[in-house]
């Protein structure tokens, strides 16, 4: 199978297909240091294990952050990750100095060799730590549980100086990520907000009457990850709002009315298994496909690190850019709407109406996104199936509803993830159109930028 992979992005040369021979390097006494190895020696198993872990952590804390605001804990997990391993992969780039504002990273010792297993395995617990501060005891216990037994593996296989050397590393690269992390601006996204007056009235979104963590009116100025990367994402203005039968707006909220999927149908159970929350949360569920998709394939820990990493910028850039545009223009929600001009005043969306503004899809735009990072990674035409709601379903009860579902690419499943807002009565198709080209746009920008 061709792998686009993120290599191609920050690599030194194009010789990454090629195998590198590695050196015994010694000091000047002529004593080794090691068995210097690779990344690509070491198995994915310690990803897919914390992977794993921070899917459970972020469906055990669903009220503690706004649902796309786990995009951050998906970018930085996955940054610090990376920059954990990369003294391994000499043909891959350091992301400091191509993020913005990431500078004054730990460095690896040149000629010591390192367990880049091991040093992955102490970014990851100590990124998950710092990023869940709210976790409970029982899920704060089982983060050093996990965290020790794969030190136990790995000490098996290493002797105990280059372990001791590789885990500070790792943790090491961890503080400064999550530093570097504390200055994105997030603390201010949820301040107090007030729509601007020329924006108030049937045709725009009203803040709720009290006020929910999942409204992020700041999002959209957040640290990007990669300068440049919202550039030419801006989306038009959605059809001009008009309550005229036959009007283009009214036919786009007729689309979603008429769609309302019928108990038991297909449409339905599609809305379902990207409802998300309550469940993974949407970056969650990015997290749990590559998790899925990283235990099918058993990559290296160099391609695993990379998808991680790309995954997590992509999203957290579409983030931003998206919560940018859905307050620049407040767009109104369908069942307000529907409820109100349509008439039909008992309507209820199939899933419960997020408390932001409508336009453009977040789905479909974050989902767009990862979809573009995992096909730089694994490859155009990537066919897998996700089972993340396999814990949910029972055939005896609806044989279609959170069923496992197959997909041929990330993109389809991208755009399904979109197609299925309007199925959950939460967005209209153009949104959904819009969403998914916004999303395309910021993670092309990236592929671009990283390219230099």
């Amino acid at each position: 199978m061709q792998r686009k992979i993120f290599g191609a992005i920050i690599l030194l040369s194009i010789s990454f297909f090629s195998c590198q021979k590695i050196n015994f390097w010694q000091d000047a006494d002529g004593n080794p240091h090691g068995h210097l190895k690779q990344t690509k020696t070491f198995s994915s198993d310690v990803v897919i294990k914390w992977a794993e872990m921070q899917v459970k952590l972020m469906m055990a804390n669903p009220t503690a952050t706004g649902n796309a605001a786990f995009s951050r804990h998906y970018a930085y997990t996955g940054v610090a990750l990376y920059e954990a391993v990369v003294g391994g992969m000499p043909s891959y780039k350091t992301l400091s100095r191509r993020l913005n504002g990431l500078t004054g990273l730990p460095q690896n010792q040149p000629g010591y060799a390192y367990h880049w297993a091991a040093s992955a395995n102490a970014a990851l617990a100590e990124m998950n730590r710092k990023l869940f501060p709210t976790a409970s005891d029982a899920n704060k216990e089982l983060i050093t549980k996990l965290e020790d037994s794969l030190n136990a593996v790995f000490a098996a296989s290493s002797d105990e100086t280059t372990m001791q050397r590789s885990v500070s590393f790792g943790k090491e690269i961890a503080q400064k990520i999550f530093e570097w992390s504390e200055t994105d601006g997030y603390q201010h996204a949820n301040d107090p907000y007030t729509a601007p007056a020329d924006k108030v009235g049937p045709a725009f979104w009203a803040p709720p009457a009290t006020p929910s963590i999942q409204s992020l009116p700041y999002w959209g100025k957040l640290r990007r990850m990669v300068p440049g990367s919202g550039n030419g994402a801006d989306l038009p203005a959605p059809p001009a709002y008009s309550t005229a039968s036959g009007s283009e707006f009214h036919n786009m909220v007729s689309e979603v009315y008429n769609a309302t999927p019928a108990m038991g149908s297909p449409e339905r159970a599609m809305a379902f298994h990207w409802r998300d929350v309550p469940g993974t949360t949407t970056p969650g569920h990015y997290v749990s496909i590559l998790k899925q998709v990283l235990e099918m394939e058993k990559p290296s820990l160099d391609l695993a690190a990379t998808a991680y990493a790309m995954g997590g910028i992509m999203v957290f850039d579409a983030s931003i850019s998206t919560w940018k545009t859905k307050y620049d223009y407040l767009l109104v929600r369908p069942i307000v709407y529907i409820q109100n001009v349509l008439g039909h005043t008992t309507w209820t969306s199939t899933l419960g109406t997020p408390p932001h503004p409508e336009y453009p899809s977040a789905h479909s735009s974050l989902s767009a996104a990862n979809a573009e990072a995992m096909t730089l990674v694994f490859g155009e035409n990537f066919a897998f199936e996700d089972h993340t709601f396999d814990y949910l379903y029972n055939p005896a009860v609806d044989p279609l509803m959170f069923k496992y579902r197959s997909y041929p690419s990330f993109s389809a499943a991208a755009s399904e993830a979109g197609v299925s807002r309007m199925y959950a009565g939460i967005h209209y198709m153009k949104s959904i159109e819009m969403g998914l080209l916004q999303g395309k746009k910021v993670a092309d920008n990236i592929r671009k930028s990283l390219m230099k």
